[in-house]
């Protein structure tokens, strides 16, 4: 299945959630703070901008901020938060699709990079960040860390959340370095069908994203494990990787 057919109208209906999961004060709060330091008073452009979840705020602190976005259907809600002279958003895939001008920042978060689901394309998205950004521009990825150390021998699946009304379980192919995720949700009530939503992702090392940096003419300028700054260990789960462009002569 296309990544445009995965994000079609029920799944852009679906992705706001105000208040909580990935919208909550906690969670948005300082993704917001960290891009609006890394942005300079400068431009940013959003590789797979959705909703507007990240660039709807941001854009409210006074960064002016692009997007481009696959999914027509993430745009349409987008467009009912914030007309195009607020958020400009060019329809395609973030990986060739160029953007007018030139940017401080771009940035690409909750896990997005991964939709791209060959080293190639992967490659090709860092190239068109490269693009984009000006002398000493900075390139933002938010991206979880492969759990598996959780895989017993001989199993596939691990799951990486049970919450009320939710089930999280990815299944690994670890020979072509893919997943799949499943989200499972189902109402409290016993007798109620769950409802499962998939997609595909190939996930990626950080050393392989650092590799990717450098084949686009980017170096890592600094690795968390979380918006906030909290130090990246060997436990880590996910991390928020700057890279920057080089300096003009």
């Amino acid at each position: 299945m296309l990544q445009s057919e995965i994000w079609d109208d029920q799944a852009a209906q679906n992705y706001d959630t105000p208040g909580t999961g990935m919208f909550a004060p906690e969670v948005l709060g300082p993704t917001v703070d960290r891009l609006v330091e890394l942005a300079g008073g400068g431009r940013a452009l959003e590789f797979a901008i959705g909703t507007g979840r990240v660039a709807v705020p941001l854009a409210e602190r006074g960064v002016p901020v692009s997007g481009i976005e696959l999914s027509q259907p993430m745009v349409d809600r987008l467009r009912a938060k914030v007309d195009e002279a607020a958020v400009p958003v060019v329809v395609g895939d973030m990986a060739t699709a160029r953007v007018p001008g030139e940017f401080q920042l771009a940035y690409l978060v909750f896990n997005t990079i991964s939709n791209l689901l060959t080293q190639a394309e992967q490659v090709a998205c860092f190239r068109n960040a490269a693009r984009h950004l000006a002398p000493g521009g900075r390139f933002v990825i938010e991206l979880w860390v492969p759990q598996l150390r959780q895989l017993p021998p001989g199993q596939q699946a691990v799951v990486w959340e049970s919450a009320p009304g939710y089930i999280g379980l990815d299944t690994y192919d670890v020979l072509h370095q893919h997943v799949v995720s499943h989200h499972f949700r189902f109402d409290a009530a016993p007798g109620h069908e769950a409802r499962l939503g998939r997609s595909p992702h190939r996930y990626i090392w950080p050393a392989e994203l650092d590799l990717m940096a450098e084949l686009a003419g980017m170096t890592l300028e600094s690795r968390h494990a979380d918006w906030t700054g909290a130090e990246f260990t060997e436990d880590s789960r996910s991390h928020v990787s700057v890279y920057r462009t080089a300096e003009a002569l």
